[in-house]
């Protein structure tokens, strides 16, 4: 898959491969740090859990105002910060990403608006900029919390892929 760029983790557990998937194109999920998170509308309900569960793991939460107001609703704690287009004092999301202050981004695409599009793309540009892991949808969001949670507990393992095939063999 090397044309297109595409990775792929394999392992026996979900989250176990998608943390490897995610090591060959990013660099690791971070396991402390950090997490910026700004989403569009149809997708905050969704982002409640993940980030909830991120938040228990004791990750730092930063989100704009929107995705702050309803994660806080749900009681999740979090710095409020404003987006690249938003005047203001202080750091912006995209400076705080450039600056390397983020160890992983939940950005959903927006549906409407220019400077929502705009804002988002440039968040999403920064983190790419940054190598930092990005999340762009709200599977992706639960998948990282499985992988982060497979690197935390650390008991991810490389093998051959003959071994990994004969284990999945003998269980069938």
């Amino acid at each position: 898959m090397k044309s297109t760029g595409e990775v792929m983790g394999i392992d026996t557990n979900f989250g176990h491969a998608f943390a490897k998937s995610q090591s060959a194109a990013y660099g690791s999920l971070p396991t402390a740090g950090k997490i910026f998170v700004s989403v569009a509308n149809r997708d905050k309900r969704g982002m409640i859990f993940p980030i909830k569960r991120l938040a228990d793991l004791g990750f730092e939460i930063v989100a704009t105002a929107g995705t702050a107001e309803v994660l806080r609703r749900h009681g999740i704690a979090c710095e409020q910060i404003r987006k690249h287009y938003q005047a203001g004092e202080g750091d912006d999301a995209v400076s705080l990403i450039g600056g390397g202050h983020v160890a992983l981004v939940i950005n959903t695409p927006q549906g409407s608006g220019a400077s929502a599009r705009s804002d988002g793309y440039e968040i999403r540009s920064a983190a790419v900029t940054a190598d930092i892991p990005c999340i762009t949808t709200v599977p992706g969001a639960a998948a990282a919390v499985m992988g982060i949670e497979a690197r935390i507990r650390g008991d991810m393992q490389v093998r051959p892929l003959q071994d990994l095939h004969a284990t999945l063999r003998a269980a069938q």
